[in-house]
């Protein structure tokens, strides 16, 4: 297999490193992801400017811009063949809930996913890499049953999230539904030292919604979170009654 790895934090972090060990089990594994943290970037590409990438190491190339950049050059003509597996992380922190709309971990999932090549996205729930290695066994260990069980030539998209714990206390493997969080907390507004005012951005909400088979639920017992994703977001439910208001002033008029 060719394995294709990104991830947020950059090239060098210990979750990337663990990642292209573990997959190295299933075959040739390249890396492209951001030469710095990229956190919270979303699917942002950059448009205005050129992009450098900077082979580091054998097989490992640093770009300076995003997750998604750094997939889609690698897509796009930085290999010679397309990969047949897109693999993200693991992200030091949850990317659970709405945080999957705001996670350029995921987004470099997103981004395999939208060339038709399956594609994962792994991160730990506690910042700090405890546990990693355990958590590396686990990627492996869900890239393998993925391979085992895939049908068919239709893309997956799939987010996992793991426990920071030891293997043995981990309480299995469950699919499960993202779930909700509360809004954000408050604007941090301070003073620069120029006397100007400055803004940080508040921490995320906490779980709202952390019913049974959402992520919240399955991470709060102790067992790794697996989420299917797509990027379909069209409210089909809402369409007919959109449309009839917006041609009811016609239906008025006629």
């Amino acid at each position: 297999m060719r394995i294709l790895i990104s991830n947020d934090d950059g090239y060098s972090a210990p979750g990337i490193r663990a990642l292209a060990k573990a997959m190295r089990r299933f075959g040739y594994v390249t890396v492209v992801a951001p030469e710095f943290n990229q956190s919270g970037t979303s699917n942002a590409l950059t448009l205005t400017r050129p992009l450098q990438v900077q082979e580091v190491e054998p097989g490992i190339f640093a770009v300076n811009g995003t997750p998604s950049d750094s997939v889609h050059l690698a897509l796009t003509g930085l290999l010679d063949e397309l990969p047949d597996l897109v693999v993200s992380g693991i992200n030091c922190g949850q990317n659970m809930g709405e945080d999957t709309m705001y996670s350029g971990t995921v987004a470099a999932a997103i981004e395999g996913y939208l060339f038709g090549i399956d594609s994962i996205a792994f991160s730990q729930i506690e910042r700090g890499w405890a546990y990693l290695d355990d958590a590396a066994t686990v990627a492996q260990g869900i890239v393998e049953r993925f391979l085992e069980a895939k049908k068919g030539s239709e893309a997956q998209l799939l987010n996992v999230n793991i426990p920071n714990l030891p293997l043995s206390q981990l309480q299995g493997v469950v699919a499960t539904r993202l779930g909700r969080r509360h809004h954000a907390e408050s604007v941090i507004k301070e003073v620069s030292p120029r006397g100007f005012p400055i803004y940080w951005v508040g921490a995320a909400g906490q779980p709202k919604d952390r019913a049974e088979g959402t992520d919240f639920w399955a991470v709060e017992h102790q067992a790794v979170s697996v989420t299917p994703l797509q990027v379909d977001l069209t409210n089909y439910a809402a369409v007919r009654s959109v449309g009839e208001w917006l041609t009811a002033r016609e239906r008025k008029n006629s």
